[in-house]
């Protein structure tokens, strides 16, 4: 899979991805959604309060990619609805990974 192929939402860095996603907190279930626009959208159930709707997109994400909790966190926009979460990992296999999903799931 080349860099052309990855999903809109993703980017490579040296250390690893990159994802853009938007956060629908207090959501009747947890689920990821990739949306025909190309957009990825993150239902959690948390309330968005002292991290824990943060926390509920990292354990979704590291989930459905099969990935520690340990290689993600929240680079940016910690308090808002739309985010930046960084994988750390081969920027490569986890473009893959993440591709495999988006193709199964989109």
């Amino acid at each position: 899979m080349t860099e052309a192929d990855d999903p809109p939402f993703l980017r490579r860095t040296r250390s690893g991805v990159t994802v853009e996603l938007r956060v629908h907190p207090r959501a009747r279930r947890s689920a990821l959604e990739f949306a025909a626009e190309g957009a990825l959208k993150a239902h959690v159930t948390a309330p968005p309060e002292r991290g824990k709707a943060n926390n509920a997109v990292i354990a979704l994400l590291a989930g459905a990619w099969r990935v520690p909790k340990s290689a993600l966190a929240v680079t940016k926009g910690a308090s808002v609805r739309d985010k930046v979460v960084s994988v750390a990992g081969d920027p490569a296999a986890l473009a893959e990974r993440i591709g495999e999903w988006t193709r199964a799931n989109g």
